[in-house]
């Protein structure tokens, strides 16, 4: 497991908080949608935990702006893995 999606996976957990399935792993191919059902202010907590995490150099929210509704609910946690590892490997 790269230490991106342990990070991320974390954060997941703590945004998550009592509502966590602890026999659910976390993997790339974890959907926020389906999987973990994400709601609109946990997403929220999880942008500021990014943005606290890893700065300026991953613009998450940037990043989302991009993308069309259907394509947020099917994010997979290996997508936003994917982006945060091309930003920091950029910078």
């Amino acid at each position: 497991m790269s230490d991106t999606l342990q990070t991320v996976g974390r954060m997941i957990q703590e945004v998550i908080g009592d509502d966590w399935d602890l026999d659910q792993p976390i993997t790339m191919e974890t959907s926020f949608g389906d999987d973990l059902e994400l709601e609109s202010i946990e997403f929220v907590s999880l942008a500021e935990a990014l943005k606290d995490e890893y700065g300026a150099e991953v613009d998450f929210v940037g990043w989302l702006s991009t993308k069309e509704l259907d394509e947020i609910i099917k994010l997979k946690v290996g997508d936003v893995v994917e982006f945060i590892d091309l930003c920091r490997s950029s910078s």
